[in-house]
């Protein structure tokens, strides 16, 4: 028969074991709940682009893109005198 010394640290293993084995799951839990707001958010982006590009696209009528407006420099403009 074992004695109550040895029942003891049998006892106190078997709590150590089950620590760790929760907090194995635990951290098992964090990472599969980090991969999935990755994804979503790399997901989200993706779908937020495709709808700007459509938006993009409908605005401008199909196969029609808009060069942008060029700048030009004012020409004859004299400085204003500035009022104290």
């Amino acid at each position: 028969m074992p004695s109550r010394h040895q029942a003891g640290e049998n006892n106190r293993g078997a709590h150590r074991l089950g620590i760790l084995a929760i907090l194995a799951l635990q951290i098992a839990v964090l990472l599969a709940v980090s991969g999935a707001a990755i994804v979503y958010v790399d997901w989200s982006s993706s779908a937020a682009q495709a709808e700007f590009m459509r938006a993009i696209e409908s605005a401008s009528g199909p196969g029609h893109h808009a060069p942008p407006p060029a700048l030009q420099p004012v020409k004859d403009r004299k400085a204003c005198a500035r009022k104290a």
